[in-house]
């Protein structure tokens, strides 16, 4: 941990904050913004992980009360169910990467938002519609969601991709996939972050900075989220997952 943190390098941290703030209430990826900029401020990965998730937490509440009359369930799954279905995931998430490495799940973050990614393109742009009921049965929705649950109380990069490709073919449109996965993913990381406040591993000043940048960056997402034409919102989606997906290849 940094013993101390250049007023330079916290202008950084905040305007990182402000790009992940807006990015993850359209599409999801932010942490993939914040995480490399916290290490260049000295954090180690673990470090660096915990006070990202930390201090984007808020900018995710913000997202999600913003934009919670968009939000909604998928077929029979209301959205209440998946929120907690989310919150146990997170819970079980958070708690693996306490006493496992995380090495082997940020090796497989560019599989996943790569396979994110195409999977929503595809959801998004085929010329006929997905049905919910024929392509994702309630089971599937459960087990994916759990998954995701764990997965983003472990790491969280890409998450948003991961829960808007399986939303959008469970059946949302992709306004209120945007909105449904902003709550869930404050969910899952609601109990990632109880546990991680208690770890030692947070550099609180850090923290902050990113904190006033990501809440700020939330209300630009969600004008923007309202406002862009619903083919611009895919396209857009689909450009920043292609981007994200091969700087994570090459880094």
């Amino acid at each position: 941990m940094p013993h101390h943190i250049d007023f330079s390098l916290l202008c950084l941290i905040a305007l990182s904050g402000l790009y992940a703030g807006a990015q993850n209430a359209v599409a999801g990826g932010g942490s993939f913004i914040t995480f490399p900029t916290l290490l260049l401020a000295g954090l180690n990965p673990l470090a660096a992980n915990m006070t990202s998730t930390i201090a984007l937490f808020p900018n995710q509440i913000t997202t999600s009360i913003a934009g919670r009359q968009l939000a909604g369930g998928v077929g029979r799954l209301s959205l209440a169910q998946l929120f907690w279905l989310s919150v146990v995931g997170g819970v079980a998430g958070a708690f693996l990467l306490l006493f496992t490495p995380a090495d082997f799940f940020a090796r497989l973050v560019p599989w996943l938002v790569l396979f994110a990614t195409s999977l929503f393109a595809w959801g998004s742009f085929r010329k006929k519609p997905i049905a919910a009921a024929t392509h994702l049965p309630v089971p599937v929705l459960v087990v994916a969601q759990f998954a995701i649950a764990i997965y983003g109380g472990y790491f969280g990069g890409g998450i948003g991709f991961l829960m808007l490709a399986m939303l959008t073919i469970a059946g949302q449109q992709v306004r209120m996939a945007a909105a449904t996965k902003n709550v869930l993913a404050m969910a899952m990381n609601a109990s990632a972050v109880a546990i991680f406040a208690f770890s030692g591993q947070i550099d609180w000043l850090a923290a902050l900075a990113l904190c006033i940048g990501g809440m700020g960056g939330a209300f630009i997402g969600n004008w923007v989220m309202h406002r862009v034409p619903e083919k611009g919102l895919r396209a857009f989606i689909v450009f920043v997952g292609a981007v994200l997906t091969v700087w994570l290849f090459l880094r």
